[in-house]
């Protein structure tokens, strides 16, 4: 069988590029797009495969062979709707099953073709949104979710919103949970001392800190999260914030002002992988208070890296964090501010956490989500 691949999301820099690798910052649908052909390259060696992209293959994706070829199609502008159309159109290429690990299938797709649909926040929080993406995401997201032999997401939360947004029948959605890299990032942490001088020399922090992660966008609830530090009267405390500006990110930079902390809160803007484990290793705790998430991603990365997690009590979070996590109202400041508290101030708690934390990780891996992801391909 030969398997066709939009590996658009793979290659495209959504956030820029690693200064240090030149590789792409790929987070969300970039991460999922990458970690999927990664994964599929290894754990497939019966079918063949074409990735179809708008450009070269970076240097970390799998390199060609006899099963797995790359087909560049260019012009990139309106690249998955009107670039893959005109190649399925004149068939160019002829896969039996073709997988769009985005929101969107080209105009012309082959019969037998399938999605992912990461989350639908765009349905239930949409004046967060920038109006020309969400005039995008809206039409073309209902135009291949009812086209697409099936859809993949991340979560049952999340396939709860597509059947009930989209009016699709439950056997159509699957869930394949996100995996979590463990063993090649885990070989390389530093020890607790070169952890605490990256900090101090590269990035001016000392001391103890609570930290998220995660882009500057209005679903992450930043404002309240920092409202809700501004009250805990911790002067030894800093809140750091890594992330790029994502969009409507203005009331976000303004809110250590607002709330008198603008000397309490650092905002460090994109932090590289490589010096990632350090926050993670040195935090008090990582807070992730989002108001919606397709999964949330970086609760397992903060408890691989044996940092207590804080997250939300609403969509997909609990999933991700299961019983290693401490939950909040996202919509509550005084519950924030409580349950920030009792982490801050229980030392066993965040033992607890912790050794919860490490088992959790271990349900996830991006093998697993290739393998059902691929199974799934081979029922179409």
């Amino acid at each position: 069988m030969t398997i066709g691949i939009n590996g658009y999301e793979a290659v495209i820099p959504r956030f820029g590029y690693d200064p240090k690798t030149g590789l792409p910052r790929r987070v969300g649908s970039g991460e999922y797009c990458f970690q999927l052909l990664l994964n599929l390259n290894k754990i497939d060696k019966q079918n063949s495969y074409i990735i179809y992209l708008p450009e070269n293959p970076t240097s970390d994706l799998p390199k060609e062979s006899s099963s797995w070829h790359y087909k560049i199609i260019k012009p990139r502008k309106m690249w998955t709707l009107f670039g893959l159309s005109l190649e399925f159109l004149f068939r160019r290429s002829k896969p039996d099953v073709f997988l769009s690990p985005t929101h969107y299938l080209p105009i012309i797709a082959p019969n037998r073709s399938a999605i992912s649909i990461l989350d639908v926040s765009y349905l239930k929080f949409p004046e967060l949104f920038q109006k020309s993406d969400l005039n995008q995401l809206t039409k073309w997201t209902k135009y291949s979710a009812q086209k697409a032999s099936k859809i993949f997401t991340i979560s049952q939360a999340s396939k709860d919103d597509i059947i009930e947004k989209y009016g699709i029948m439950a056997n159509k959605v699957v869930v394949t949970y996100p995996g979590v890299k463990l063993k090649t990032q885990m070989s390389k942490l530093k020890t607790e001392a070169q952890n605490s001088n990256l900090l101090k020399e590269k990035y001016g922090i000392e001391g103890k800190y609570i930290l998220f992660v995660g882009t500057l966008q209005p679903r992450k609830n930043i404002v309240r999260l920092i409202e809700a530090f501004s009250k805990l009267n911790k002067p030894n405390l800093d809140l750091i914030v890594v992330g790029k500006k994502g969009w409507k990110f203005e009331e976000i930079l303004a809110a250590p002002k607002k709330f008198g902390i603008e000397n309490k809160v650092k905002f460090l803007g994109s932090v590289s992988d490589e010096d990632l484990p350090a926050f993670y290793k040195n935090a008090i705790c990582f807070v992730l208070p989002s108001l919606y998430e397709g999964f949330g991603l970086p609760v397992l990365e903060a408890m691989k890296y044996g940092c207590p997690v804080v997250t939300s009590n609403i969509s997909s979070l609990p999933e991700a964090g299961g019983d290693a996590a401490l939950y909040i109202d996202p919509l509550n400041v005084a519950d924030i501010k409580k349950n920030l508290e009792l982490i801050i101030n229980n030392q066993e708690l965040r033992k607890d956490l912790i050794r919860k934390g490490y088992e959790q990780v271990k349900k996830f891996s991006w093998e697993k989500t290739a393998k059902e992801t691929l199974r799934v391909l081979e029922g179409i």
